[in-house]
């Protein structure tokens, strides 16, 4: 996915990201797409251990016990937190909340189907952006991204 561009390069730059399960996301950043770089400073937070060849980077991480993180991860310390939770329903939703919530310093970027743009609002203030992401699977729901804080690239 290669949607962090404009605005969200600024942050990307002088920020810590952290990706709740956004594997993806972390590995365009760390390649250096968005900034040409690849010094972005992010970690990925996912259930997936493959993913901890990422050594230090990766967190591993249990939706079902959304506040259970190792003890060096604290409390909003992210500038930006992405956030794509594994299944569309309000208690999978309602847990990855929380844990965007612990991590963030404010800012929240959320990708999730559109029908739970009503629980997203509710547990994250977030609203849905005109920007329409496209996924490398072809998935059944439409899905959008959303943000609390003002984007021009993304809240057209």
């Amino acid at each position: 996915m290669v949607w962090l561009t404009g605005d969200k390069l600024h942050l990307c730059k002088k920020g810590l990201i952290a990706c709740v399960s956004a594997p993806s996301v972390y590995q365009k950043l760390k390649q250096g797409v968005v900034d040409g770089s690849g010094r972005v400073s992010a970690v990925v937070l996912e259930y997936d251990r493959r993913f901890a060849a990422y050594a230090d980077d990766f967190i591993f991480y249990d939706y079902n016990e959304p506040l259970s993180l190792p003890s060096g991860v604290a409390p909003r310390s992210f500038d930006i937190v992405l956030a794509d939770p594994p299944y569309l329903s309000e208690e999978c939703l309602s847990k990855v909340a929380q844990t965007v919530q612990y991590l963030s310093k404010g800012k929240v970027l959320l990708c999730t189907g559109a029908t739970m743009e009503n629980v997203a609002k509710e547990l994250l203030g977030v609203k849905m952006c005109s920007f329409l992401p496209k996924h490398n699977r072809n998935l059944s729901n439409e899905f959008r991204c959303f943000v609390n804080y003002p984007s021009d690239l993304l809240c057209s």
